[in-house]
């Protein structure tokens, strides 16, 4: 899976970036209401809403503000209980099968935006369930291969990760959704410093991209990820890792 650990810390470090300057606040706030709504207002014992905490403040996102889109999810409120969640398929350049995950309070607008998103960079727009099956939910924790060797990750092993793959210079910690925040904890108390840790949808075969492809691919991927209601974007490329860093740089 060629590039796939690389995309994930690349997409990491531009959205702490972002988040920095207040493009994606209302993402993140968006992401901790729906997780507050779904699962408690307690990020012990509800694991989706710990990581969106974790990412918002990965972001600098004040403290205030988080504790205000928990409250939104746990209260009352009508506009927490109007936002859904949504799972777009389709095809990018090159037959690169993609999941766009969005949380929406206008199921039409997001349609619309995302359809044109994908013809506008050489995409086509699915059905449900046309690629949803070449994919599967996983944690996916990434961790710099320079500054750790695989016997340090042992722990995660230790803690119920899957598989610890090595993919060009990063480690990528594979786990079940379930065990996901145990092994995050297990390394973070080994004294590991993590790249990017999510839960995502993993391919289970991938499409080989060219250079030129990639780039198509990535402007497809950036339009997306660049939606408002657009949570986050999964494709079933292989990239080599020196081209995705030229292409999404």
């Amino acid at each position: 899976m060629s590039g796939h650990s690389k995309w994930a810390s690349i997409k990491h470090k531009k959205a702490v970036a972002d988040s920095r300057r207040g493009a994606h606040f209302s993402k993140l706030t968006r992401a901790i209401t729906v997780a507050a709504r779904d699962g408690g207002g307690d990020p012990v014992g509800n694991p989706a809403l710990d990581l969106a905490i974790r990412k918002a403040k990965e972001a600098s996102m004040p403290k205030d503000n988080i504790e205000r889109a928990i409250a939104k999810g746990t209260g009352e409120g009508g506009e927490a209980e109007a936002i859904e969640s949504v799972l777009y398929e389709g095809y990018g350049p090159g037959g690169v099968a993609v999941l766009v995950e969005a949380l929406t309070d206008n199921r039409n607008r997001t349609s619309a935006d995302i359809r044109h998103a994908f013809s506008k960079n050489g995409g086509n727009l699915g059905e449900p369930g046309s690629v949803a099956y070449l994919f599967d939910k996983k944690g996916t924790i990434v961790i710099d291969a320079g500054r750790y060797s695989e016997d340090e990750l042992m722990v995660a092993v230790e803690a119920g990760a899957e598989d610890i793959a090595a993919d060009e210079d990063v480690f990528e910690v594979v786990t079940e959704p379930a065990g996901f925040a145990a092994v995050r904890a297990a390394l973070e108390g080994a004294g590991v410093e993590i790249e990017s840790a999510e839960l995502a949808y993993r391919p289970s075969s991938v499409v080989p991209v060219d250079e030129a492809g990639a780039a198509k691919l990535m402007r497809l991927i950036d339009t997306l990820e660049d939606l408002d209601d657009v949570g986050a974007v999964h494709a079933n490329f292989d990239i080599s890792a020196d081209v995705l860093e030229r292409v999404a740089g």
